[in-house]
């Protein structure tokens, strides 16, 4: 059993040898190799950097998002993080959130989407109330004794 741990398939060389290359001929050959292995390995270095910046920027806009924060604000945080975690994203809010008027909240408990609160308070905006007076005909008009309708008529006089 042989213990070589290269693939023999992977032997670029042009030509194979033959026993008859002097050394000269073996080095052009082994340098040859050896360029393209560096070309390879230049080109995974940089996707592999290309991935992680998409990573890195897709956490950070993630956390955002999650504190209500527009997402755009993720490429000054990049510029300014070495670290991508959630803390350091949460820290980085509140030294830099004043920039873009993002005030963190501390009254929050932890769980709670602001971004759905927000949401929610956004849509009951544009509702229309029960006029006063509207609301006051109805609940006289659905009072069930004379009772509650002193009642209605008490409250409305305080």
């Amino acid at each position: 059993m042989s213990n070589n741990y290269w693939d023999e398939d992977e032997d670029d060389l042009d030509t194979p040898i033959t026993g008859n290359e002097t050394e000269s001929d073996l080095q052009k050959k082994l340098r040859k190799k050896i360029r393209a292995d560096e070309k390879r390995i230049k080109e995974l270095t940089d996707q592999l950097e290309g991935y992680s910046k998409k990573e890195r920027e897709s956490v950070v806009k993630t956390i955002l998002e999650k504190q209500g924060v527009n997402p755009k604000a993720a490429r000054l945080a990049l510029k300014d993080l070495d670290e991508v975690t959630e803390e350091s994203v949460n820290n980085w809010l509140e030294d830099n959130g004043d920039l873009f008027g993002y005030a963190p909240n501390k009254d929050v408990p932890a769980g709670v989407d602001m971004e759905a609160l927000r949401r929610q308070d956004a849509s009951g905006l544009g509702a229309n109330a029960p006029d006063r007076a509207q609301d006051l005909e109805m609940r006289i008009a659905n009072a069930a004794s004379e009772d509650e309708l002193r009642a209605i008529l008490n409250s409305q006089q305080s």
